[in-house]
C-alpha cells in the first residue's frame, strides 16, 4: 500500500512526487509514455515556479538550462512602441526564465531517480479505479501486457486535459473553445534581440517570439482563416517537426514583421487551438486532480505548467497531514482539501482571465480596432500601469 499514486509524469506529477518524497511520503507515480518527451513543449517558467523550484532544491540545474528574460517590448511597425521591465516584480527572481518543458521534466525525473529510485514507473495505461473505504486500487497495464495493480491511500491525477482520474472521480469538466487558432515552431535565432521577448502588433495578428537556449527563437502567431492554409493545418497538430508547417510559419512571420527566419532549421513546429477547461472542486473523497487536469488555459501567456506546478506545491503541503490524519478525521480531511481546492481554482481564475486579454490584444483586427488597440498597448506599458503589468505576466501573486 503506498501513500499516493500519481497518474502522469508531466511536469505536475512529477513536481509532486518530487515534493512529497522530501517529506518522507511513500509515492509511485504512473506514467503512459515510456521514456522522457522529444519536443521543447512549454517554455516560459514564472516567479512563483522559480521559487517553488528552489525551495524543492533544484533550480540551480533549471537557471542553468534556461535565459533569463528581464524584460519584454511591443513593437509596431518594426519600431519599439512599449516596454516592460520585470526587475521591479516583488519577488525574489524578477525574471521570466525560458526553458524547454524538457530540460525542467529532464530535472525533475532525475532528482526522482535519485531520492526514489523506484517510484516511477514507465509504459503503464491506467485502466480503471476501485474505491474502497481507505484506499483507491488503480488497475491497467504495463507495456508488456501484463495486468498491473497499485494500491495507494490517494491518487492525484496529473495526467492532463483527458485525464482519466478525474472522468473516475465524476469530477465534471466544463470547456469553452475559443475561436482562434495558432502556429508555433522554435527557430534558429536570426535577429538581434538578445535575452528579450518580443511581442509584434500586427493587423492579421500578433507575432510573439521569445528567446531560447541553444541560439533558438520560439515564434507563435495566428493562422490565416482556415481557406488559405492547408488541410494539415486545420487540426491541432501536436509538437511535430512539419517542414509545410515551419514554412508556412516563416512565411507570416516575414509578411508580419518584415523579419526574415530559416524554416530549415526548425526544431519543432505545432498548430493549435485554445481553450479553457474549468472543474469546480478539484478533488473528490480520495481521487484528486492537478494542472490540465483540474484547469486548462490557454497556452498563450505561458501560464499553464506554472498552474501545474503550483498546484503541486501546496498538494504537497496538504497531503501529508491528510496521510497524518486517524480514523474519524474525515471532516478534518474535507476541510483541508476544500481550501487547497478553493485557493487553487480562485488562481486558475485569474490566470484564465490574463489569457483572455491576452489573446484579445493579440487577435486580427480591422484598422479602427487595430488603432485602438496600439494606444492601449502604448497606454498601458506606460507610468503606473507598468508594475501591475509586470506583475500579471510573470504571475506574481498566482
Amino acid at each position: 500500500m503506498h501513500d499516493v499514486a500519481v497518474v502522469g509524469a508531466g511536469p505536475s506529477g512529477l513536481f509532486l512526487a518530487l515534493a512529497l518524497v522530501r517529506r518522507g511520503v511513500d509515492v509511485v507515480v504512473l506514467e503512459r509514455r515510456g521514456g522522457p518527451r522529444v519536443h521543447s513543449r512549454a517554455i516560459g517558467v514564472h516567479a512563483p515556479s522559480l521559487a517553488a523550484l528552489e525551495r524543492l532544491g533544484v533550480l540551480d540545474p533549471v537557471l542553468a538550462a534556461g535565459v533569463r528574460i528581464d524584460r519584454g517590448i511591443v513593437r509596431i511597425d518594426g519600431a519599439v512602441a512599449a516596454s516592460l521591465d520585470f526587475a521591479a516584480v516583488p519577488a525574489p527572481h524578477p525574471f521570466v526564465l525560458s526553458v524547454p518543458q524538457v530540460a525542467t521534466e529532464r530535472t525533475l525525473r532525475g532528482e526522482l531517480a535519485t531520492r526514489a529510485p523506484d517510484a516511477l514507473r514507465g509504459g503503464v495505461q491506467v485502466e480503471r479505479f476501485e474505491r474502497r473505504s481507505g484506499s483507491v486500487a488503480v488497475l491497467g497495464r504495463t507495456a508488456r501486457g501484463d495486468a498491473l495493480r497499485v494500491d495507494a491511500r490517494y491518487v492525484v491525477g496529473a495526467d492532463g486535459p483527458l485525464s482519466t482520474v478525474r472522468a473516475a472521480a465524476r469530477i465534471r469538466d466544463t470547456v469553452h473553445e475559443y475561436p482562434y487558432r495558432y502556429v508555433m515552431g522554435d527557430l534558429v535565432d536570426g535577429t538581434d534581440e538578445g535575452p528579450v521577448a518580443v511581442l509584434h502588433l500586427h493587423q492579421q495578428g500578433i507575432v510573439e517570439s521569445f528567446p531560447l537556449p541553444g541560439g533558438k527563437r520560439r515564434w507563435v502567431t495566428h493562422l490565416p482563416d482556415s481557406g488559405t492554409v492547408a488541410a494539415a493545418t486545420r487540426a491541432d497538430s501536436g509538437e511535430t517537426n512539419d517542414p509545410a508547417v515551419a514554412a508556412l510559419l516563416s512565411r507570416l512571420i516575414r509578411e508580419r514583421t518584415g523579419l526574415t527566419t530559416d524554416p530549415g532549421g526548425a526544431s519543432m513546429t505545432s498548430v493549435f487551438g485554445v481553450r479553457r477547461r474549468s472543474v469546480p472542486t478539484m478533488g473528490d473523497g480520495r481521487m484528486l486532480v492537478i494542472g490540465d487536469a483540474a484547469h486548462e488555459v490557454s497556452p498563450i501567456g505561458g501560464q499553464g505548467m506554472n498552474l501545474g506546478w503550483l498546484d503541486a506545491a501546496a498538494l504537497a503541503e496538504v497531503l501529508p497531514e491528510l496521510l497524518a490524519s486517524g480514523a474519524g478525521a474525515e471532516e478534518r480531511a474535507s476541510a483541508l482539501l476544500r481550501r487547497f481546492s478553493r485557493t487553487r481554482l480562485r488562481s486558475a481564475g485569474r490566470a484564465a482571465r490574463v489569457a483572455e486579454f491576452n489573446m484579445a490584444m493579440g487577435r486580427p483586427a480591422a484598422r479602427p480596432g487595430f488603432a485602438i488597440r496600439t494606444g492601449v498597448a502604448r497606454a498601458a506599458a506606460a507610468g503606473v500601469l507598468q508594475d501591475r503589468l509586470a506583475r500579471m505576466f510573470t504571475m506574481h501573486g498566482l
